[in-house]
């Protein structure tokens, strides 16, 4: 039997860390019906721009810490997330130097990571956009819409 995605979670010795504060006035997460809209996150200790003072593996080790807060948002929006029936859509966003054109490889961290923990349920619609700068200084941010029961 394939293992739930929680198991998958503990399988994989992932901790998810404690929810982040909102770096200004919304809310972490809101819900449309079966859509569950997960607000951007940063990860601490993941500064810098890609292509500057930072490289692809930094910046894969930023997105997959981003992944790590959704997840933790998600788990606090729905209890479990064994409720996560497809991840619908990624959106990542990766501060970098005007020349640096490796953002899918930096987002793959945390496509890679939803992949394990939830399977087939993880293969998501993504975005991987290259900007100038990102709120605290983060190196990547990450938002994401999953459908959930």
């Amino acid at each position: 039997m394939t293992p739930s995605p929680e198991e998958r979670v503990a399988e994989l010795g992932l901790e998810l860390p404690p929810l982040r504060r909102p770096a200004g006035h919304y809310r972490g997460w809101t819900t449309a019906g079966d859509v569950l809209h997960l607000a951007g996150q940063g990860a601490d200790g993941h500064t810098g721009r890609l292509g500057a003072d930072l490289g692809v593996d930094d910046g894969y080790a930023a997105a997959r810490a981003c992944a790590l807060n959704l997840l933790a948002q998600a788990r606090d929006a729905v209890g479990s997330l064994d409720r996560v029936a497809q991840v619908l859509v990624l959106r990542g966003y990766v501060a970098c130097t005007d020349d640096f054109v490796d953002q899918p490889a930096v987002i793959d961290g945390a496509s890679d990571l939803l992949a394990s923990v939830f399977g087939e349920r993880g293969e998501h619609a993504r975005t991987a956009i290259g900007v100038r700068a990102l709120p605290r200084g983060f190196a990547v941010e990450l938002d994401a819409m999953l459908r959930v029961r």
